[in-house]
């Protein structure tokens, strides 16, 4: 059985600053992507999946799939902590769900569950993860409980993988091989 979300180290904490709220007066949605984003290195990190890592085995990691429920307004002045976990580690992918919540209230503003895979820089193609990395990461995982209707689905993500050359409008382009 796993953790639950309060025993989770912390992935994340900071403010929202005026300049990242729209004209309705709340944080708008590029910033809850790229605090959601600082959490996913950290929980990375925290996999043995870092810079050194990455430099060092000539693999990566690329996001394949996003979800955000949006449950609550944040508005300047806001802090916020974000607190993440592995819900799914598989051979070359992994499924992390991050928690962000407002620290004065306690309520939870934002879910993010995200699929990421694992692959080889040089031959551009997903690969395993090292049994080293997926075993330090099992006191990473959770389940979690909550209403995410919209986010509870398997994704068969087992086909061979591909990552595709840089494209000019929208960077890189993730494609299945059969």
């Amino acid at each position: 059985m796993g953790m639950t979300m309060t025993e989770l180290p912390i992935t994340y904490r900071g403010v929202v600053h005026p300049w990242q709220c729209d004209l309705m007066g709340h944080m708008n949605v590029v910033w809850y992507v790229s605090k959601f984003d600082d959490a996913a290195w950290q929980i990375f990190a925290m996999m043995g999946l870092d810079v050194n890592y990455f430099k060092r085995t000539h693999c990566g990691v690329a996001a394949l799939q996003q979800n955000i429920t949006y449950k609550a307004e944040l508005h300047p002045g806001s802090t916020v902590t974000i607190r993440s976990g592995i819900l799914e580690l598989k051979e070359k992918t992994v499924r992390f769900l991050h928690e962000m919540r407002n620290d004065a209230t306690g309520e939870i503003a934002a879910v993010m569950e995200l699929t990421a895979v694992h692959f080889n820089t040089k031959k551009r193609k997903s690969c395993p993860f090292p049994a080293a990395m997926s075993k330090r990461s099992r006191h990473l995982i959770i389940q979690y409980d909550a209403e995410l209707s919209t986010l509870k689905r398997n994704l068969a993500l087992t086909d061979e993988i591909k990552i595709g050359s840089p494209n000019k409008r929208c960077g890189r382009i993730i494609k299945k091989v059969k």
